[in-house]
């Protein structure tokens, strides 16, 4: 027993997240904040980014469906968007002469709702229908609507889903693969536990489940494929995060649970499959990827080609499984490196040829459902370098399509990459984007930002706010590599994750101590800034390594570990912390538990604490409860809440300006106090 576990949460209330009471809260708190951070600065920046996110200059991003680019796209002219599409070759060209399909905010003032765009799905091959996902706010659920491409407007009777969190695959013109939590027939983690074979003309409800999973479950999914030469069912038991079952159907054939460690990541296309495990495979190291027919293994055969096989500092990031071979993104130290695995010379790995060197590069199909095709797009940025959009192949140097022109003034910047050491000896690289030369004295003022979890890599990125608004005018942007993402592999992962957690946040105040001992900056001018699992760990900066820091910004994140599980999609995510309900699991997690760890007399820096009411994921009582505590101890919290947003800052360009705004005004009112600038 600790005084954690003896204490009482007085804040409780704030977790109704409509309730009338927490709502006036919310409002006092929302004025609070403009009335402190709205200054001329917060206008100027304001106005900076509202031109940056609606900027016709932008690079409109694209998939190919069928004879046609699809793409959706928002300006001042259309904060909620617009779908259209044209041709490549149009595309290609300096104005394009774009279809529209669907105009959002039409639809919002003609149905008086605040909808979000998050997605749609076409119908192969002939791409005439379509089913379309729109959200209220911003939040995770959405209701489905099917869509007539030729006529423009949403198909009378047919298919709709109504609100919930739902994933939906196209069989066949009738007929849909359904997996929603429409209905309540749901996980303990709020995601659909069974799959329906919906059929046109009849009810949800009347749809045969043909896949279920257990109520205790994360989620159940299914999907087609509509490769005409291996076409098939694919259905995922979600057990936790990194533990899947995964069941193969051949269309019009039986079904096969595969035979495959619940922790690897699972493709199947083109006859074969793959497999990237996170233990070890068949005398395989975590991280790489395997590969072998599925039919031979189904009958048996376990004989895997080795991909690729990661090294200390060499990790997988993704792949394009495509006919002619495997084209791999690899990090190798945080750096993209693009290589081929050719199919028909025995998985033979060369360079794809044409790619940037130092550079962050995202690889993807151009065409989806164009399972004859080699051609990829390939998006390339780095923190100084503006985003370009490349199409090309595995096989011949790449073109350009499009290219975002400056968004801010990048020279006298530079960009370094250094190491902190961990307490354990680990050393936990970071970039940094600073102005070249000594910092001033007492450092640079410093935006420090982190992750840690799930998996996820920080890489490099084109920073048009922060190059604008922050590094342009004297200030450093840090990105740190800790333990618990992605950046050299599966390993990489599970030391930060359950009672390494600690440790990743850990690594995180190595990086801002090493910054000190470089002589870079000083803790009263580094900033640390993280969302969602990244708010988690500056909350632990906050109420476990307080004198490192001068202000913190978190942003919709979870804090209150005792709780977490029980508070919208919190259950899911036990693999990754721990299960507060079990005694050893809490044992660390208390240590870890932002929430409870705040204590009256501490030299807190202050903190800017913000999320979204219309966040689904991680519930907005987390942020809300932090700053109340914090605030009824006398330390200095703001708190910001959107009313829409989801899992972000905003539901459009007029609503994340304003937010991020907010953030900056916040930085130059703490780390760059009085530093004349």
């Amino acid at each position: 027993m600790n005084d954690i576990d003896t204490q009482t949460d007085e804040f409780l209330w704030l977790e109704d997240i409509e309730g009338e009471r927490a709502l006036a809260w919310v409002e006092a708190q929302n004025r609070a904040s403009i009335a402190r951070l709205c200054d001329d600065g917060f206008a100027a920046d304001q106005s900076v980014l509202t031109a940056q996110f609606n900027s016709d200059a932008r690079i409109p991003a694209i998939v190919q469906r069928g004879g046609f680019v699809y793409n959706f796209w928002t300006d001042a002219a259309h904060q909620r968007g617009i779908w259209r599409r044209t041709t490549l070759a149009d595309y290609r060209t300096e104005a394009p002469r774009w279809d529209l399909l669907l105009d959002l905010d039409a639809l919002c003032a003609s149905e008086g709702e605040s909808w979000v765009w998050h997605g749609a799905q076409t119908l192969p091959p002939a791409h005439e229908r379509a089913l379309i996902s729109l959200s209220p706010g911003g939040s995770d659920a959405t209701v489905v609507r099917e869509f007539d491409m030729a006529g423009r407007r949403f198909v009378p009777d047919g298919f709709t889903v109504p609100l919930a969190k739902t994933a939906v695959s196209w069989i066949d013109a009738d007929t849909v693969l359904l997996a929603s939590a429409h209905g309540g027939d749901v996980t303990s983690s709020g995601y659909a536990r069974t799959v329906r074979q919906w059929t046109r003309g009849t009810s949800i409800e009347d749809a045969p489940t043909v896949f279920a999973v257990e109520p205790g479950d994360m989620a159940a999914s299914g999907s087609c494929s509509h490769d005409p030469a291996h076409r098939f069912l694919w259905f995922t038991r979600a057990i936790a995060f990194y533990r899947n079952q995964c069941f193969y159907q051949p269309i019009g054939g039986d079904r096969v649970q595969l035979d495959l460690p619940e922790d690897a990541d699972v493709d199947i296309g083109h006859g074969r499959l793959l497999v990237r495990p996170r233990s070890m495979l068949a005398g395989f190291a975590p991280g790489s990827l395997l590969t072998i027919g599925i039919d031979a293994f189904i009958a048996g055969a376990r004989d895997f080609a080795a991909i690729f096989t990661p090294t200390r500092k060499r990790a997988l990031e993704s792949w394009v499984n495509l006919k002619s071979g495997v084209v791999l993104t690899v990090l190798d130290n945080v750096a993209s490196v693009i290589e081929f695995a050719d199919a028909a010379h025995g998985w033979t790995v060369r360079p794809v040829p044409g790619m940037p060197a130092n550079s962050a590069i995202s690889v993807r199909d151009l065409s989806v459902d164009d399972y004859e095709s080699d051609a990829l797009l390939f998006n390339v940025s780095g923190f100084l370098t503006p985003d370009s959009l490349l199409l090309g192949s595995p096989h011949a140097a790449p073109s350009l399509l499009k290219q975002l022109p400056a968004q801010f003034d990048a020279s006298g910047l530079t960009v370094r990459q250094y190491e902190a050491t961990a307490a354990d000896g680990t050393a936990i690289p970071y970039f940094v984007v600073a102005p070249a030369g000594d910092p001033p004295a007492g450092g640079f003022p410093t935006y420090l930002y982190g992750y840690g979890g799930f998996e996820v890599s920080l890489t490099p990125y084109y920073l048009a706010a922060q190059g604008a608004l922050w590094c342009r005018t004297g200030g450093a942007f840090v990105l740190a590599n800790i333990r618990g993402g992605g950046e050299f592999g599966p390993d990489w992962h599970k030391a930060g994750i359950r009672a390494g957690k600690k440790t990743a946040q850990d690594d995180f105040a190595a990086v801002a101590a090493d910054l000190v001992t470089r002589g870079l900056s000083t803790p009263a001018r580094i900033l640390g800034s993280g969302g969602s699992n990244g708010g988690l760990l500056v909350g632990n900066m906050l109420t476990r390594h307080p004198a490192a820091f001068g202000a913190i910004i978190c942003a919709v994140p979870l804090l209150d570990m005792r709780r977490y599980t029980k508070l919208l999609a919190g259950h899911s995510w036990i693999a990754e912390y721990g299960d507060p309900d079990i005694a050893e699991d809490w044992a660390f997690l208390h240590e870890i538990s932002a929430y409870q760890l705040v204590r009256a007399g501490q030299t807190y820096p202050p903190a800017f604490i913000n999320t979204t009411r219309r966040d689904d994921r991680v519930h907005p009582g987390h942020a809300r409860k932090m700053a109340a505590k914090l605030q009824s101890l006398g330390y200095d919290a703001l708190y910001y809440e959107q009313a829409e947003g989801g899992h972000g800052a905003g539901a459009d360009a007029a609503q994340r300006a304003f937010f991020f705004a907010l953030s900056f005004a916040f930085m130059r009112q703490t780390v760059r106090k009085n530093i004349g600038d």
